[in-house]
Protein backbone atom coordinates (compact mmCIF):
# COMPACT_ATOMS: atom_id res chain seq x y z
CA UNK A 1 0.00 0.00 0.00
CA UNK A 2 1.40 3.38 -0.96
CA UNK A 3 0.34 6.56 0.76
CA UNK A 4 1.36 10.20 0.87
CA UNK A 5 1.69 11.91 4.21
CA UNK A 6 1.81 15.63 4.97
CA UNK A 7 2.69 17.50 8.15
CA UNK A 8 1.76 21.12 8.78
CA UNK A 9 1.74 23.49 11.73
CA UNK A 10 -1.54 25.19 10.87
CA UNK A 11 -1.53 27.83 13.66
CA UNK A 12 -5.30 27.53 14.30
CA UNK A 13 -7.23 24.94 12.33
CA UNK A 14 -10.50 26.84 12.70
CA UNK A 15 -9.10 30.16 11.53
CA UNK A 16 -7.32 28.51 8.61
CA UNK A 17 -9.92 25.90 7.68
CA UNK A 18 -10.12 27.29 4.09
CA UNK A 19 -6.35 26.86 3.68
CA UNK A 20 -6.49 23.28 4.91
CA UNK A 21 -9.29 22.55 2.48
CA UNK A 22 -7.34 24.14 -0.36
CA UNK A 23 -4.24 22.05 0.31
CA UNK A 24 -6.33 18.89 0.65
CA UNK A 25 -8.00 19.63 -2.67
CA UNK A 26 -4.81 20.55 -4.50
CA UNK A 27 -2.44 17.92 -3.08
CA UNK A 28 -4.73 15.17 -1.82
CA UNK A 29 -2.38 13.56 0.72
CA UNK A 30 -3.76 10.37 2.19
CA UNK A 31 -2.83 11.52 5.69
CA UNK A 32 -2.45 15.06 7.03
CA UNK A 33 -0.88 15.65 10.44
CA UNK A 34 -1.62 19.06 11.92
CA UNK A 35 0.01 20.84 14.84
CA UNK A 36 -0.92 23.92 16.84
CA UNK A 37 -4.60 23.39 16.08
CA UNK A 38 -5.58 25.72 18.95
CA UNK A 39 -8.97 24.05 19.29
CA UNK A 40 -10.85 21.59 21.46
CA UNK A 41 -11.34 18.38 19.52
CA UNK A 42 -15.12 18.86 19.22
CA UNK A 43 -14.59 22.26 17.57
CA UNK A 44 -12.30 21.01 14.79
CA UNK A 45 -14.26 21.35 11.50
CA UNK A 46 -14.10 17.64 10.71
CA UNK A 47 -17.31 17.64 8.63
CA UNK A 48 -15.70 19.86 5.99
CA UNK A 49 -12.67 17.58 5.87
CA UNK A 50 -14.87 14.49 5.66
CA UNK A 51 -16.58 15.92 2.58
CA UNK A 52 -13.21 15.75 0.83
CA UNK A 53 -12.74 12.11 1.83
CA UNK A 54 -10.94 12.59 5.13
CA UNK A 55 -13.48 10.60 7.09
CA UNK A 56 -11.05 9.51 9.79
CA UNK A 57 -9.67 11.82 12.46
CA UNK A 58 -7.89 11.36 15.74
CA UNK A 59 -6.89 14.37 17.79
CA UNK A 60 -5.93 15.87 21.11
CA UNK A 61 -6.93 19.47 21.69
CA UNK A 62 -7.14 22.37 24.08
CA UNK A 63 -8.72 25.77 23.79
CA UNK A 64 -6.50 28.40 22.21
CA UNK A 65 -3.19 26.56 22.52
CA UNK A 66 -1.24 23.59 21.19
CA UNK A 67 -3.31 20.70 19.80
CA UNK A 68 -2.49 17.93 17.33
CA UNK A 69 -4.67 16.09 14.84
CA UNK A 70 -4.35 13.42 12.18
CA UNK A 71 -6.80 13.56 9.27
CA UNK A 72 -6.87 10.49 7.06
CA UNK A 73 -8.56 9.03 4.02
CA UNK A 74 -7.32 5.67 5.25
CA UNK A 75 -8.69 3.89 8.31
CA UNK A 76 -6.58 4.79 11.32
CA UNK A 77 -6.92 3.80 14.95
CA UNK A 78 -6.00 5.89 17.94
CA UNK A 79 -2.70 4.58 19.32
CA UNK A 80 -2.59 6.90 22.30
CA UNK A 81 -0.58 9.90 23.39
CA UNK A 82 2.06 10.84 25.95
CA UNK A 83 2.45 13.95 28.05
CA UNK A 84 6.19 14.40 27.68
CA UNK A 85 7.75 16.60 30.37
CA UNK A 86 4.39 16.51 32.21
CA UNK A 87 3.35 19.87 30.78
CA UNK A 88 -0.33 18.99 30.48
CA UNK A 89 -0.24 20.11 26.84
CA UNK A 90 -1.83 18.48 23.78
CA UNK A 91 1.44 17.98 21.91
CA UNK A 92 1.50 14.32 20.85
CA UNK A 93 -0.78 11.77 19.31
CA UNK A 94 -0.13 8.44 17.63
CA UNK A 95 -2.26 6.64 15.06
CA UNK A 96 -1.95 3.20 13.51
CA UNK A 97 -2.86 2.45 9.91
CA UNK A 98 -4.29 -0.89 8.79
CA UNK A 99 -0.90 -1.87 7.32
CA UNK A 100 0.60 -1.67 10.82
CA UNK A 101 2.45 1.62 10.38
CA UNK A 102 2.34 3.82 13.48
CA UNK A 103 2.38 7.57 12.89
CA UNK A 104 3.60 9.82 15.70
CA UNK A 105 2.51 13.45 15.37
CA UNK A 106 4.51 15.86 17.58
CA UNK A 107 4.42 19.54 18.43
CA UNK A 108 7.62 20.17 20.39
CA UNK A 109 7.58 23.33 22.56
CA UNK A 110 9.04 26.37 20.82
CA UNK A 111 11.20 27.28 23.80
CA UNK A 112 10.65 31.00 24.21
CA UNK A 113 13.13 33.72 23.23
CA UNK A 114 16.18 33.20 25.46
CA UNK A 115 18.23 29.98 25.10
CA UNK A 116 18.92 29.75 28.82
CA UNK A 117 16.80 27.61 31.11
CA UNK A 118 17.99 29.55 34.16
CA UNK A 119 16.09 32.65 33.05
CA UNK A 120 13.59 31.13 30.60
CA UNK A 121 11.36 28.35 31.89
CA UNK A 122 10.06 27.60 28.40
CA UNK A 123 13.52 26.75 27.13
CA UNK A 124 13.97 24.30 29.97
CA UNK A 125 10.62 22.74 29.16
CA UNK A 126 11.69 22.27 25.56
CA UNK A 127 14.90 20.50 26.54
CA UNK A 128 13.04 18.33 29.06
CA UNK A 129 10.46 17.43 26.44
CA UNK A 130 13.16 16.27 24.02
CA UNK A 131 14.92 14.35 26.79
CA UNK A 132 11.74 12.43 27.60
CA UNK A 133 11.19 11.73 23.89
CA UNK A 134 14.71 10.32 23.77
CA UNK A 135 14.14 8.14 26.82
CA UNK A 136 10.82 6.91 25.46
CA UNK A 137 12.39 5.74 22.20
CA UNK A 138 15.29 4.16 24.07
CA UNK A 139 12.86 2.22 26.26
CA UNK A 140 10.52 1.21 23.44
CA UNK A 141 12.48 0.98 20.20
CA UNK A 142 10.04 1.97 17.46
CA UNK A 143 9.45 -0.29 14.47
CA UNK A 144 7.46 0.31 11.30
CA UNK A 145 6.87 3.87 12.42
CA UNK A 146 6.87 7.42 11.07
CA UNK A 147 7.45 10.50 13.20
CA UNK A 148 6.30 13.86 11.91
CA UNK A 149 5.60 17.31 13.19
CA UNK A 150 6.80 20.72 14.16
CA UNK A 151 9.89 19.79 16.14
CA UNK A 152 10.84 23.47 16.45
CA UNK A 153 14.51 22.79 15.71
CA UNK A 154 16.43 23.30 12.48
CA UNK A 155 19.32 20.85 13.00
CA UNK A 156 21.62 21.33 10.01
CA UNK A 157 23.60 24.36 8.90
CA UNK A 158 21.66 24.38 5.63
CA UNK A 159 18.36 24.17 7.50
CA UNK A 160 18.65 27.86 8.37
CA UNK A 161 19.29 30.98 6.35
CA UNK A 162 22.48 31.86 8.26
CA UNK A 163 24.10 29.28 10.50
CA UNK A 164 26.49 31.62 12.32
CA UNK A 165 23.89 34.30 12.99
CA UNK A 166 21.42 31.78 14.41
CA UNK A 167 23.73 29.85 16.72
CA UNK A 168 22.39 31.83 19.69
CA UNK A 169 18.81 31.94 18.44
CA UNK A 170 16.28 29.46 19.85
CA UNK A 171 15.63 26.65 17.33
CA UNK A 172 19.25 26.38 16.14
CA UNK A 173 21.38 26.52 19.29
CA UNK A 174 23.92 23.71 19.74
CA UNK A 175 22.21 22.37 22.86
CA UNK A 176 18.86 22.06 21.06
CA UNK A 177 20.47 20.44 18.03
CA UNK A 178 22.24 17.96 20.29
CA UNK A 179 19.02 17.11 22.15
CA UNK A 180 17.23 16.52 18.84
CA UNK A 181 20.09 14.36 17.57
CA UNK A 182 19.92 12.23 20.70
CA UNK A 183 16.17 11.81 20.24
CA UNK A 184 16.65 10.85 16.60
CA UNK A 185 19.44 8.42 17.45
CA UNK A 186 17.40 6.79 20.24
CA UNK A 187 14.80 5.63 17.74
CA UNK A 188 17.28 5.22 14.89
CA UNK A 189 15.01 7.59 13.01
CA UNK A 190 15.91 8.43 9.40
CA UNK A 191 15.28 11.98 8.22
CA UNK A 192 13.26 11.24 5.08
CA UNK A 193 13.33 14.79 3.76
CA UNK A 194 17.12 14.92 3.86
CA UNK A 195 17.35 11.36 2.56
CA UNK A 196 15.56 12.63 -0.55
CA UNK A 197 17.10 16.11 -0.65
CA UNK A 198 20.56 15.66 0.90
CA UNK A 199 22.07 18.99 -0.09
CA UNK A 200 21.06 22.63 -0.20
CA UNK A 201 19.14 25.11 1.90
CA UNK A 202 15.69 23.90 2.83
CA UNK A 203 13.11 25.75 4.92
CA UNK A 204 9.56 25.13 6.14
CA UNK A 205 9.05 28.23 8.32
CA UNK A 206 9.35 31.95 7.70
CA UNK A 207 8.68 34.55 10.40
CA UNK A 208 5.60 36.76 10.34
CA UNK A 209 7.93 39.60 11.35
CA UNK A 210 9.49 39.82 7.89
CA UNK A 211 7.66 42.40 5.74
CA UNK A 212 8.49 40.34 2.64
CA UNK A 213 9.18 36.80 3.76
CA UNK A 214 9.65 35.50 0.23
CA UNK A 215 12.25 38.03 -0.85
CA UNK A 216 14.11 37.96 2.45
CA UNK A 217 13.94 34.14 2.57
CA UNK A 218 15.17 34.00 6.16
CA UNK A 219 13.70 30.57 6.76
CA UNK A 220 14.29 27.56 8.97
CA UNK A 221 13.43 23.87 8.53
CA UNK A 222 11.46 23.24 11.71
CA UNK A 223 9.03 20.63 10.34
CA UNK A 224 10.20 17.08 9.85
CA UNK A 225 9.30 13.63 8.57
CA UNK A 226 11.29 10.74 10.02
CA UNK A 227 10.91 6.98 9.62
CA UNK A 228 12.34 3.90 11.29
CA UNK A 229 15.07 2.03 9.39
CA UNK A 230 12.81 -0.90 8.53
CA UNK A 231 10.65 1.33 6.32
CA UNK A 232 12.88 4.32 5.55
CA UNK A 233 13.81 2.96 2.12
CA UNK A 234 10.12 3.06 1.22
CA UNK A 235 10.04 6.83 1.72
CA UNK A 236 10.49 9.15 -1.23
CA UNK A 237 9.06 12.19 -2.98
CA UNK A 238 9.77 14.66 -0.20
CA UNK A 239 8.78 18.24 -0.88
CA UNK A 240 7.91 21.43 0.95
CA UNK A 241 4.94 23.45 -0.31
CA UNK A 242 6.64 26.82 -0.04
CA UNK A 243 3.91 28.58 -2.03
CA UNK A 244 1.39 27.82 0.74
CA UNK A 245 3.26 30.26 2.99
CA UNK A 246 2.12 32.94 0.54
CA UNK A 247 -1.60 32.22 0.90
CA UNK A 248 -3.89 34.89 2.35
CA UNK A 249 -3.70 34.85 6.16
CA UNK A 250 -1.26 31.94 6.11
CA UNK A 251 0.38 29.91 8.80
CA UNK A 252 4.04 30.81 9.19
CA UNK A 253 4.80 27.16 8.39
CA UNK A 254 4.51 25.39 5.04
CA UNK A 255 3.35 21.78 4.65
CA UNK A 256 6.01 19.07 4.25
CA UNK A 257 5.16 15.92 2.30
CA UNK A 258 6.58 12.47 1.63
CA UNK A 259 5.30 9.28 0.02
CA UNK A 260 5.77 5.78 1.41
CA UNK A 261 5.40 2.64 -0.71
CA UNK A 262 4.43 0.03 1.84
Amino acid sequence: MGFTLATWNINSVRLREPLVLQVLQEEGPDVLCLQECKSPVDKIPREAFAELGYTHMIARGQKGYNGVAILSKLPIEDAGDRDFASLGHARHIAGRLENGVTIHNFYVPAGGDKPDRAINEKFGQKLDYLTEMRDFFHAETPEKAILVGDLNIAPREDDVWDHKKLLKVVSHTPIEVEHLAQTQDAGKWVDITRQDIPEGNLYSWWSYRSPDWDAADKGRRLDHIWATPDISNAGHGSRILRHVRGYTQPSDHAPVLATFDL
